[in-house]
């Protein structure tokens, strides 16, 4: 049995397997993680606003701390009300994971052997990895924020169910411009985290002497 299941994955090309590792890696990551963003974002919308008897702006925040928000959320929509927009989060993390590291690897094979060692070439490389794997993956990323703020008190919009049902509503009534919005802002943060996270990543490759995809091949 171990030798079929060896024979396999050594019929399965270098990219697909780098595509695969950082799409399961990045997934599983946000799978333990989902909870806390759906909390996070919970903090960050629901805190509806009164006018005391000055007249002066009262934040009554809903509420009193992360265990009453996931009592309230669990009681309210049960798992699926705290994993909300889970789904659309693994349909972009996977491809957008999977890519980075492609580009990054692919970009690498192509830096004159000379400079293959300086860190601006490793932090270009992650840079443009990062910005290609965000570009294709981002409408992603907006669906999913909507899906976890839905049916909230500010929230005024229909119901969204199912990824691409949701993308495609998007598109009709928000137009399909608002599935990139604020893809130009985020690029000022994924782009020198990239950089650095591959710099980083590259580095200690070189330092626990892992060997690189050129000497693999």
């Amino acid at each position: 049995m171990a030798a079929s299941s060896e024979s396999i994955l050594d019929h399965i090309p270098l990219f697909a397997k780098e595509l695969l590792a950082g799409g399961l890696a990045g997934g599983f990551a946000k799978t333990v993680v989902a909870p806390l963003e759906r909390l996070k974002i919970l903090f960050q919308v629901v805190s509806p606003t009164k006018l005391n008897v000055s007249g002066m702006v009262n934040n009554e925040q809903v509420y009193r701390g992360i265990r009453d928000c996931l009592s309230k959320t669990y009681k309210e929509g049960g798992i699926k009300g705290i994993y909300r927009g889970v789904a659309p989060t693994l349909f972009g993390i996977f491809p957008y994971a999977g890519l980075k590291f492609y580009f990054y690897e692919e970009m690498k094979r192509h830096v004159p052997e000379d400079y293959k060692k300086s860190i601006m070439a490793k932090l270009t490389c992650g840079s443009v990895a990062g910005l290609l794997g965000q570009t294709f993956t981002y409408f992603l990323e907006v669906v999913r924020r909507q899906m976890q703020v839905q049916n909230l008190p500010a929230s005024e919009e229909a119901e969204l169910k199912g990824t691409m049902r949701s993308m495609v509503l998007i598109a009709q009534k928000q137009g399909w411009k608002t599935l990139f919005s604020g893809l130009s802002i985020n690029y000022i943060k994924v782009v020198p985290s990239a950089a650095i996270g591959f710099t980083v990543y590259d580095t200690m490759k070189s330092y626990l002497r892992v060997p690189s995809r050129d000497e693999v091949d």
